[in-house]
């Protein structure tokens, strides 16, 4: 299963993926968070129910990051994820303690 549902809200928007985020998924999501952003308000990318993010995923949300947008998620691997690319761990909706990315931002790799 994959979705990705967006919410406009009056101060910002939420795109929200459920599923898988690698493949030809890729482009799904890129294009909706560009459309997205193409709005001017802020946008908020939320990883809802994402069991797996491949390498051409993680280099998304590099990009997506570096575009302005603000990486949330929920669940141990996509928290530690967006710790990962946030080192602050500020975007992280987890409450989980998993490690940190020792204050290296993954970004760098992609």
């Amino acid at each position: 299963m994959f979705r990705v549902s967006k919410a406009e809200e009056r101060l910002s928007t939420i795109v929200t993926i459920d599923g898988e985020l690698s493949g030809d998924r890729i482009e799904v999501v890129e294009t909706s968070c560009d459309q997205a952003l193409s709005t001017g308000k802020p946008v908020h990318l939320f990883l809802r129910d994402v069991s797996t993010v491949d390498q051409a995923g993680r280099a998304l949300l590099c990009r997506l990051a570096a575009k302005g947008v603000r990486l949330l998620a929920s669940g141990v691997y996509t928290s530690y994820l967006v710790r990962a690319l946030n080192p602050s761990g500020k975007e992280s909706l987890s409450s989980s303690n998993a490690g940190g990315a020792g204050g290296k931002n993954s970004c760098s790799e992609y």
